[in-house]
């Protein structure tokens, strides 16, 4: 819950990426409230009171992958939103003056996207979702130690996309930018 709102206050993708890590983590507990307690919230160096919080906060994101019917697989609606809010921003940015150096960054993942989409399997989904799901591959793969050259060229290509696309959301989400201003 401290981890999911301060990434949320301060990079969005970061915040998706560990949103996406939590609900395969407590699919991996079974969503026993016995095991997220001893695994996630028992650990924290926290007043009972405050545990008992986390434990709450984590069995609310359980109750929702089962609302939502993605108990085996899946990512919450929640999540998806805020990818299509900032796949509509890269539209957006794709047309704005504002987003000229977004472009240019964007233009040089654009012919690795074809192959992305069809490593992943996920011909429908926008530029933006498959951005994510290449990072959050990427980061399975660091943690399984295996795909280096995949993880290399994921993060060389798609990384840049997403922190700039991140910050210009961050600025455009606080008022410091103005995506119409000229």
């Amino acid at each position: 819950m401290d981890i999911a709102q301060s990434r949320r206050k301060e990079n969005i993708a970061e915040y998706i990426l560990y949103l996406w890590q939590l609900e395969d983590l407590l699919r991996a507990l079974q969503f026993s409230p016995e095991a997220i307690y001893s695994q996630l919230v028992a650990p924290r160096e926290v007043e009972e009171e405050q545990k008992q919080i986390f434990l709450l906060w984590y069995m609310d994101i359980v109750n929702l992958l089962r609302e939502e019917g993605k108990e085996q697989s899946g990512h919450l609606d929640h999540t998806m939103h805020l990818i299509s809010d900032l796949h509509n921003l890269h539209l957006q940015l794709m047309e704005l003056p504002l987003g000229e150096h977004y472009r240019t960054t964007f233009a040089q993942l654009a012919p690795h996207l074809p192959v992305l989409r069809a490593t992943l399997d996920k011909e429908e989904a926008s530029a933006t979702e498959i951005c994510f799901r290449a990072l959050y591959a990427a980061m399975l793969y660091r943690i399984k130690g295996t795909g280096e050259k995949a993880v290399a060229d994921t993060l060389e290509f798609v990384s840049p996309v997403v922190a700039e696309l991140s910050a210009i959301y961050r600025k455009v989400e606080r008022g410091e930018v103005d995506l119409f201003k000229e």
